[in-house]
């Protein structure tokens, strides 16, 4: 059984989640992608590419395979969200350190609240479409000082904002409820789009048939793989935030078969069929309005009054709500929460991000499509790639997906390092970012020009980051003596020889403890040798004849070499966490 926990690492919000409270299956998990990946900015993907002089084909193709690629850090990562229950900021810590994973986590918050700031943007505007309908644009007037939107948007975007607020308030199984209910009716209405573009339209119109501008005697002969790679990086990118905190999901999968099969029905599926979806309406805009209208909240808006706009735009803002509560509340909450379990709830977490999706201005931060793709989407890329490589290095080759449960929750326990930070993970970070630096500083517009070295590599952001920091890492590890096996450093009690099946409690408090059933052992695990389980037992020999008042001399190894010569002779038990 686990002993007490620090109560300045952990609360009821980012304790190990029990069998008990394990609700999510293959439906669940699918449907969370469906909920996540039907919106605005997924529709708009490949129109972004279509402008930079792709064909419809090659769009489609660029947005399948970035999704394709960033599904296997996405179900990596989820791994130990399902064996072990825990969230990405407890995670972080194995390699961060107890205190270092506020690093990673808050960097992944604030990316998250800025993503959460726009989409509530997107779903105010879909409200104000909406309303403009059926008032006949009386919402409609003059913008006002300082924000540069008019009074109508501001409430829109305001009640939509606050619309978010009352279903997160009710936890995170509210959340997985939204996304089952939502799930079917968003793919409905999304083939429902595309039908009434196609009548309407008498086919999908001539852009489905409009060439590559890369092809000889194009516009841009030449020039695709200088194009096809940002892309796919910004493709990678858009998802490269929940590929990181996936195992606030996961956690509360029944098996890892639920959360792989459900993640790979539902992301790579879904962004592909919508990313059609898109484009292949938009062409049809071009026969219908005579323009390409990419933007979905001024199409409806665009569709005239009746009851079927009403209910696109409906479906629009549910898109948007199930999309911004999943991918962008509850990792910045969860994050909140890590840096003062004592204060901060997961409703406290999630106002905190609320409050900063508000205070970034988030219309201005789409102005620019360029700038929205290949500054913000590959920008933060560039940052999120090395935290990445680093946890999967340290969980999957150093570790060897062995953590110790109760060390997550110590203040003096194997993950310390110095201080509470882990000064690898660090360096390794930084200097995975730092070769990133000038291309997004040209790309910002704060350099007008740096060298095609820097260019190129920032094409490549969250591939050159992902892999150096996790080979910088790996070695930094290894080099420091610092990938030592969690087992051995395990404290005592953190690995019960009782059954197969045990209950690990966890105290939160003078009058509250947690059991937590875990379940068989991963079976690509390794077991537990007898030297761990006589570490354990010579440690709890000596605090018991403190505690008696004994020397601690050569007794105690006189004493205890009986207790490691039995415990050698026998077949230990490791702690098992939850399994399929």
């Amino acid at each position: 059984m686990l002993t007490q926990p620090d109560p300045s690492l952990t609360n009821d919000d980012i304790r190990p989640v029990p069998d008990s409270e394990r609700h999510w299956s293959v439906m669940s998990m699918a449907s969370l992608w469906v909920g996540m990946v039907v919106c605005v900015p997924t529709y708009m993907l490949a129109a972004s590419l279509i402008q930079q002089g792709m064909s419809w084909s090659q769009a489609i193709f660029t947005v399948m395979l970035g999704n394709v690629i960033v599904l296997v850090p996405m179900v990596l990562n989820g791994h130990p969200g399902t064996k072990y229950g825990i969230p990405f900021p407890v995670l972080a810590r194995a390699s961060w350190g107890t205190h270092g994973a506020h690093i990673p986590s808050i960097l992944r918050a604030l990316v998250a609240c800025g993503w959460f700031g726009i989409q509530t943007w997107i779903g105010g505007a879909a409200i104000y479409q909406l309303l403009n309908v059926l008032f006949s644009g009386g919402l409609e007037g003059p913008d006002l000082p300082v924000l540069g939107i008019n009074g109508g948007e501001t409430f829109c975007f305001l009640l939509f904002w606050g619309i978010q607020l009352v279903i997160v308030y009710r936890g995170v199984e509210s959340i997985r409820v939204l996304e089952t209910l939502a799930a079917p009716f968003l793919i409905l209405m999304g083939l429902a789009l595309l039908a009434w573009a196609y009548v309407k339209a008498d086919g999908f119109g001539d852009m489905l048939a409009r060439p590559s501008a890369f092809e000889p005697g194009g516009e841009k002969e030449g020039q695709f793989w200088s194009v096809f790679f940002p892309s796919l990086t910004a493709m990678v990118g858009f998802w490269a935030t929940l590929s990181l905190n996936i195992p606030d999901f996961t956690r509360y999968a029944k098996t890892q078969r639920d959360q792989i099969l459900g993640q790979a029905l539902g992301l790579p599926t879904t962004m592909t069929l919508f990313a059609f979806i898109g484009v292949a309406v938009t062409s049809a805009t071009v026969t219908i309005f005579g323009e390409p209208i990419w933007d979905p909240t001024v199409l409806l808006g665009r569709m005239g009054g009746g009851f079927a706009v009403v209910i696109s735009l409906f479906a629009l803002s549910i898109a948007t709500l199930s999309t911004n509560i999943a991918a962008n509340v509850v990792s910045p909450a969860n994050v909140f929460i890590n840096v003062s379990p004592q204060k901060v709830t997961f409703r406290m977490g999630a106002m905190i991000t609320a409050g900063l999706g508000v205070a970034i201005f988030p219309w201005k931060l789409i102005e620019s499509t360029g700038g929205y793709i290949f500054t913000w989407l590959i920008g933060y890329s560039a940052l999120l790639g090395p935290i990445g490589g680093i946890l999967i290095v340290d969980y999957f080759l150093l570790r060897k997906t062995r953590l110790n449960l109760n060390g997550l929750y110590r203040e003096n326990g194997p993950y310390r390092y110095r201080g509470g930070f882990n000064p690898v993970a660090i360096v390794a970070f930084v200097l995975a970012v730092l070769p990133n630096i000038p291309g997004f500083l040209q790309a910002a517009g704060a350099l007008e020009q740096v060298g095609e070295l820097y260019t190129n590599i920032y094409t490549y952001a969250w591939f050159v980051g992902f892999g150096l920091a996790g080979l910088l890492y790996l070695v930094g590890m290894k080099l420091t003596g610092g990938a030592k096996d969690d087992a051995e450093s395990a404290p005592e009690g953190e690995f019960e020889t009782t059954s197969s099946k045990t209950e690990v409690s966890h105290q939160l408090g003078p009058d509250h403890s947690l059991a937590v059933p875990i379940e068989e052992a991963d079976p690509m695990d390794a077991t537990l040798d007898a030297s761990m389980i006589t570490e354990d037992v010579a440690e709890a020999a000596r605090e018991a004849m403190v505690r008696s008042g004994l020397a601690v001399g050569e007794s105690i190894h006189e004493d205890t070499a009986g207790a490691e010569a039995e415990a050698s002779t026998q077949e230990p038990d490791e702690e098992k966490p939850h399994e399929d």
